[in-house]
């Protein structure tokens, strides 16, 4: 507009110099010309400062460091507009009333990490605002440069010992707030606290003080398993030990069709033993449903404060008002990709686009786009969010500069939309090599580019728009962790179900293997059970058995010491003359003195413990004490009977089935292969035991003198 003033002033100045040595003129004439002269003057005169008063589209827009020194100049603390999910403008009271903490003149700018470039933009936004202090750059998570300009602030040792002592995910403002405090303290407070922090962490930081919606999952899921894999372990496990213990076998190794059934049903326990355990297993669910709230208490996967409306709002009305003015808006928070040339062409493409059939405005926009945004990084809802607002049909472009990204939508235009929003050359849409590259990305040859392939786009016989794009997250509940008992809790409960079932079985079976390991090696006592006693035992089970309880009653008569009961002593010494000098490992040692040593060693620790009878079981001297005498049919004869002490498992038997008590006889093995009873021959070592233990004794002691 100005240089066309320019021309037309000029024009009739020159001519008329040059003819000044023509003939002189007629006085209207030239009074004439000289009007005229002085009109053009006057009117170029009034039109230049107009004309320079309203910039062109091609006018660089100022520079990062200029436009961020002028908001330095109206307050001391910047917060961005484009980081509402992380630190919201609604923040900035909190850092301006901590930057009065430092004691020296503090500024603080908020901006995305990306353009945030640390020394080098304090240092050009110092430089623009002129005036010293403290500076201070903070990005979504935490404080990443500070210089000190003029004044006195350990500002590098600040901001190292702000990184170290606190987790990455503290956030920004916490992070400010720390290295406020550490600046407040001076510079050799400063100095000490960075050699305590790298003593402590080294390079690294703190554990992170929040756990994400995986974290919370795999803390339900834990719950559910204790919830339910505790309390079932105590139903399985508990009642399994204690008959093991009382026993020494599980209740289904019990050879089959061989229960023992007493003849009177036994006590039932009192009441308070019966729930005892679910009681115990009902308290365990309980305080792990107690505990583990309060154990698992985060709420929060971030330190990010929830957004206001206008804190979600504020980029997108900025962004707006700058398109009311120009359809190319540049972020003035952003380092400027497009130069006045640049911007100059682009401005041209578009209204020759608009002019043409079928086009119409194309709104560009070169804003970055980050999860922290009010859009959450997704350029189509905020391109939405600016037609909403501005209220204008057109092509709607979405240039990042910082990914270099074109995204391209179409609202209300006759313009293929899905075409342009998924069928975009890629050289347009994400660049060439040379494009990532470049500093610039390459932006304005691309948009160029883009006019291009808007002016020959195919024309629609509608016009059309890209469909409703799917809402950004909640701000409200993107950084709320779901509930303990919610999400993978259900899963949890059936796996805790699954685990305790598999915690019994390996229990039981390690708890079989080892005392079949400890019965072979001869550590274990066999239970004096008629479920646990064989009748035809081997040499190798008679001698692991011998040595297992005469190590026992040691243990028990050695306790009772210095004055164990008599029978116990006089049982326990028999069974020690039996072992003689070559010991119970001597394959020579016979059966029948390897039972009496198990018989005898059994009998003084019954002693020991306060059992006072005198016999076992007569058919089965490994099925324990007797409970009664009676006459029993010893062989298939009828008519051969003794009067015999009976177990409660053989009395049963001698009532149920008489016929079948002669087979229940213990048989010991010989070296010639066939077995023989215990009892047998009459005057053998054991044939005394039907009578007692004190004639077993007796009988023991006898053999010893004799031989």
């Amino acid at each position: 507009m100005l240089l066309p003033v320019r021309r037309r002033a000029a024009r009739p100045i020159l001519p008329r110099r040059r003819r000044a040595t023509a003939p002189p003129l007629p006085v209207r004439r030239r009074a004439a010309l000289l009007l005229l002269a002085l009109c053009a003057v006057v009117t170029a005169l009034a039109t230049a400062p107009a004309a320079q008063a309203q910039p062109g589209p091609g006018t660089r827009p100022p520079s990062q460091a200029a436009h961020l020194a002028d908001r330095l100049r109206d307050h001391p603390v910047h917060v961005t507009d484009q980081l509402p999910r992380a630190v919201p403008r609604s923040l900035a009271p909190d850092f301006a009333r901590l930057a009065k903490r430092t004691g020296v003149p503090t500024y603080v700018l908020v901006l995305p990490t990306p353009y945030s470039y640390g020394d080098d933009l304090l240092g050009a936004v110092h430089e623009r605002l002129a005036r010293d202090g403290l500076y201070v750059l903070v990005d979504e998570s935490e404080v990443t440069a500070a210089r000190s300009f003029g004044v006195r602030a350990p500002a590098e040792d600040a901001l190292w010992a702000a990184r170290h002592e606190l987790p990455h995910d503290a956030g920004a403002l916490r992070s400010f707030e720390r290295f406020v405090d550490i600046v407040a303290e001076g510079a050799k407070e400063a100095g000490a606290r960075v050699d305590a922090a790298a003593a402590a962490h080294g390079d690294g930081a703190p554990e992170e003080m929040y756990i994400g919606p995986a974290d919370r999952r795999n803390q339900s899921f834990l719950t559910g398993i204790a919830l339910t894999g505790v309390p079932l372990s105590l139903l399985l496990l508990v009642p399994y030990a204690r008959r093991r213990l009382r026993s020494g076998h599980p209740p289904a190794g019990r050879r089959k069709g061989k229960k023992n059934k007493p003849s009177t049903p036994a006590p039932a326990r009192p009441l308070l033993h019966r729930i005892a355990l679910p009681a115990a297993a009902l308290a365990a669910a309980a305080a792990i449903g107690v505990c583990a709230p309060l154990l698992f208490d985060q709420t929060r996967s971030s330190a990010s404060p929830t957004p206001t409306p206008a804190d979600l709002s504020a980029r997108v009305d900025r962004v707006t008002a700058g398109l009311t003015r120009d359809p190319v808006y540049q972020d003035p928070e952003s380092p400027g990709r497009l130069d006045a040339a640049q911007l100059s062409r682009l401005h041209d493409r578009i209204a020759r686009f608009e002019r043409s059939e079928g086009g119409g405005p194309v709104f560009v926009t070169l804003v970055p786009h980050t999860p922290e945004d009010e859009s959450a990084g997704d350029e189509e809802l905020f391109s939405a969010a600016v037609h909403a607002a501005l209220d204008m049909d057109g092509v709607y472009v979405a240039a990042d500069p910082l990914t270099g990204s074109i995204d391209v939508f179409n609202h209300g235009l006759r313009l293929d939309s899905y075409d342009l929003l998924l069928d975009l050359p890629d050289a347009i849409a994400y660049g060439t090599e040379e494009a990532d590259e470049a500093d610039d990305h390459l932006l304005a040859e691309r948009l160029d580019a883009l006019m291009t392939y808007l002016d020959e786009a195919p024309r629609t016989e509608e016009p059309s728009s890209v469909g409703s794009p799917a809402h950004a997250p909640s701000p409200s509940k993107e950084h709320t962790l779901p509930p303990l008992f919610a999400t993978d809790f259900w899963p949890g409960l059936f796996v805790g179900a699954l685990a305790a079932l598999l915690v019994w079985g390996v229990v039981a079976g390690a708890w079989t293997a080892v005392t079949r390991v400890r019965r072979r090696l001869g550590w274990a006592l066999l239970p004096a059970s008629p479920g646990t006693a064989p009748a035809f035992p081997s040499a190798a089970f008679l001698r692991r058995t011998a040595r297992a309880e005469l190590r026992a009653a040691r243990s028990a008569v050695e306790a009772a010491q210095p004055s164990p009961p008599r029978a116990a002593r006089d049982r326990y010494e028999a069974a020690l003359l039996l072992t003689g000098t070559a010991g119970l490992g001597d394959p020579r040692t016979p059966p029948a003195h390897l039972l009496a040593v198990t018989v005898l060693a059994r009998a003084a620790r019954a002693a020991v413990e306060g059992d006072d009878s005198a016999r076992c079981c007569a058919v089965n001297p490994l099925h324990g004490t007797a409970v009664t005498r009676r006459h029993v049919r010893v062989t298939a004869d009828p008519h051969r009977r003794r009067f015999l002490p009976l177990c409660t498992f053989c009395r049963d038997t001698a009532t149920a089935a008489p016929g079948d008590l002669h087979q229940q006889f213990l048989t010991l093995p010989r070296p010639s292969g066939t077995p023989v009873r215990y009892d047998e021959p009459a005057d053998g070592l054991l044939s005394p035991l039907s009578d007692g233990y004190a004639g077993l004794v007796t009988r023991v002691r006898e053999s010893v003198n004799a031989g």
